[in-house]
């Protein structure tokens, strides 16, 4: 499974509107990348060995759905100019067909917001370079988060897991990149989830 195609189907997706301005809140989506690389060495962002990286910043509505694929709108000319953003140009196109078209904004802009969108976002030391495997409850990994990032609501992260293993942390903006509640976002609900090393 690539990368762009490992997004959690953990919300129904049927919206009621694709019309791409239309949603309630964006969804930035951080992949706990050595887990992702755990089950595939051969990707290309695997080697430099990151942590958290940005899977994407998706529309999302407050009734847990979401659009996709809005419109046949352009994407970004270069897609391998946003890859210290994203790591593969094909996830950079695969994101903007399926979720920036959804934004309401050029391809230049939303890969713009996303880059504001990830500066927002503190990640706990624990996270800058673990070694070996442990193990977190959710509610302890969503604390740190909360912590470091001063004017988040609890609300506004979420945990995704699969397996009992970290796959990703998500924030919630509002479309001007204020932090909301990730509203009709189900986090991970395991008691105890394993974090892989970097």
């Amino acid at each position: 499974m690539a990368q762009e195609d490992a997004r959690p189907r953990r919300h129904s997706n049927n919206a009621a509107s694709s019309l791409p301005g239309e949603f309630d809140f964006y969804l930035l989506n951080l992949s706990w990348s050595p887990e992702f690389c755990f089950h595939h060495r051969d990707n290309p962002q695997c080697p430099a060995r990151p942590g958290f990286v940005v899977h994407g910043l998706w529309p999302q509505n407050g009734d847990g759905t979401y659009p996709e694929h809005c419109s046949d709108v352009p994407g970004p000319a270069d897609p391998s100019a946003d890859t210290d953003l994203q790591p593969t140009p094909s996830l950079v196109e695969h994101e903007w067909q399926a979720h920036g078209t959804c934004s309401g904004l050029s391809a230049d802009a939303y890969f713009a917001l996303i880059r504001r969108a990830r500066a927002k976002v503190r990640i706990p030391a624990a996270f800058s370079g673990p070694t070996q495997p442990r193990s977190e409850t959710p509610d302890a990994i969503l604390d740190q988060f909360t912590q470091i990032n001063t004017g988040f609501p609890r609300e506004s992260f979420a945990l995704s897991c699969g397996n009992n293993y970290l796959t990703a942390i998500e924030a919630c903006f509002d479309k001007n990149l204020n932090p909301v509640g990730c509203e009709n976002v189900r986090s991970c609900r395991a008691n105890s989830i394993r974090i892989t090393p970097r």
